[in-house]
């Protein structure tokens, strides 16, 4: 295994101690309110100070990006870090949420954990070497009729984002398929889609930190994440698609009928 590797996965599962414990008393935490629909806990700030602590530990001079705490510059190396993916799945005691942990260098994803502390459940890629489920390898699905997808999506949840498009892009394949999910953490969303639970997922205005270690798991486990609307980088865009290669096909040709990306 990697060694840059092996220091995310002591890191992710450092921080999913801390969430598991703490769920008992989730209703006796402090919450705060960045936007609306948006929330932070003392526990994801506790569970992102642990991942950089352990990451800085052994790599000092890697820049971060993290959700909580910001950009930290660095040398050519970063860390993109989401403490706690599924904030508000949390707070209700839904069982959805993770750890999600990349590293890029010079802009190329390299490493990706995405921890699942409830299930322990961990997902990891190292580029080039594929992606795994507990040390077990794992593919995308095979699934090559749209009729017989599952699909994954999100919620436009801020108050920027454009429900009146997302309902576009859903009627586009609603009923094409065998049926949408919405569960709450992209993050999770995207280790499915490395695994076969999901065919394929899509969702606009996410962050860096929702999605880095994801991508990463879906493409080394054969399948394709790319940018929902164009050609370019889905961590620079935040709109994301991602499936295995036959569906992946049948959602774009999907989305790119006309008005799907209409903004309205």
């Amino acid at each position: 295994m990697h060694p840059m590797l092996n220091t995310a996965i002591k890191a992710a599962r450092r921080a999913g101690s801390v969430i598991v414990r703490a769920l008992p008393d989730v209703d006796r935490l402090r919450v705060e309110t960045k936007s609306r629909h948006d929330f932070v806990t003392e526990v994801d700030r506790r569970a992102e100070e642990l991942i950089i602590d352990t990451l800085r530990g052994a790599y000092p001079d890697h820049g971060i990006l993290a959700e909580e705490s910001g950009a930290s510059a660095g040398n050519e190396w970063e860390w993109v870090i989401d403490p706690l993916d599924g904030t508000t799945n949390f707070l209700h005691g839904f069982p959805q949420f993770a750890v999600s942990i990349a590293l890029r260098r010079r802009g190329r994803l390299e490493q990706a954990v995405v921890f699942d502390p409830l299930r322990d459940e961990l997902f990891t890629a190292t580029r080039g070497e594929g992606a795994q489920l507990n040390d077990r390898r794992i593919r995308v699905s095979r699934v090559a009729e749209f009729g017989g997808a599952l699909l994954g999506t999100g919620f436009p949840f801020r108050e920027s984002d454009s429900l009146s498009q997302w309902v576009r892009l859903f009627e586009r394949v609603a009923c094409r398929t065998s049926g949408v999910r919405r569960a709450g953490s992209a993050a999770l969303d995207l280790a499915y889609v490395a695994c076969g639970r999901l065919d394929g997922f899509w969702e606009t205005g996410l962050k860096p930190w929702d999605i880095a270690a994801g991508a990463l798991l879906v493409r080394e486990a054969g399948g394709i994440a790319s940018d929902l609307f164009t050609d370019g980088d889905p961590l620079d865009s935040g709109n994301i698609l991602a499936a295995n290669p036959r569906v992946y096909g049948h959602m774009r040709a999907a989305f790119a009928d006309p008005g799907a990306a209409d903004t309205g």
